[in-house]
């Protein structure tokens, strides 16, 4: 029989074999050509072009006509550091597919971490506890997804005035 395996690791096997966790003879059986891929994090060059890549089958796959990005939505996805590799891309554009219903994915249709992103405040996806903005921003989107995006609910729940809550949005870039 001709078997060609190939594998994959996000571990370094030469140090793996030092410490013992990894046989070194399976190590020289398996390892004729290897080929090192950087994380995600590490070339955030290919993440538009991923993205689109999965935009297209997802779209497809959920037979709706979307077909781009909001500058917004690209933008948070290049800020993210991706600890969950491709494999965590390819499941927000899914799910921001699955979430939306216009010709276009928008920031609303993110996983609520990375709609936190969007907020100053906010580094290498977590957010500051001493930036008001951010946790007012927060709670602001907190109240809102709870009102179904009601905003004179919101405004009152609050305890804010229309106007002071159509400011905030408008400065949160939550509208």
């Amino acid at each position: 029989m001709d078997v060609r395996v190939i594998a994959a690791t996000n571990r370094n096997l030469a140090s793996e074999i030092e410490k013992g966790h990894f046989r070194a003879d399976l190590f020289y059986r398996v390892s004729v050509f290897q080929i090192t891929l950087p994380s995600l994090r590490e070339r955030s060059h290919d993440v538009e072009a991923l993205a689109h890549h999965f935009l297209t089958i997802y779209a497809h796959k959920t037979s709706k006509k979307i077909l781009a990005f909001s500058k917004e939505y690209l933008d948070i996805l290049r800020q993210h550091s991706w600890p969950g590799n491709i494999r965590e891309l390819k499941n927000v554009i899914e799910r921001s597919v699955i979430l939306s219903d216009g010709p276009e994915l928008g920031v609303d249709s993110l996983p609520f971490e990375l709609q936190n992103l969007a907020v100053e405040g906010v580094k290498d996806g977590f957010l500051s506890a001493f930036n008001l903005a951010s946790a007012e921003r927060i709670h602001i989107q907190k109240v809102l997804n709870y009102t179904n995006g009601n905003k004179t609910k919101t405004a009152e729940l609050l305890g804010i005035a229309l106007t002071t809550l159509y400011r905030k949005l408008t400065e949160y870039r939550l509208m």
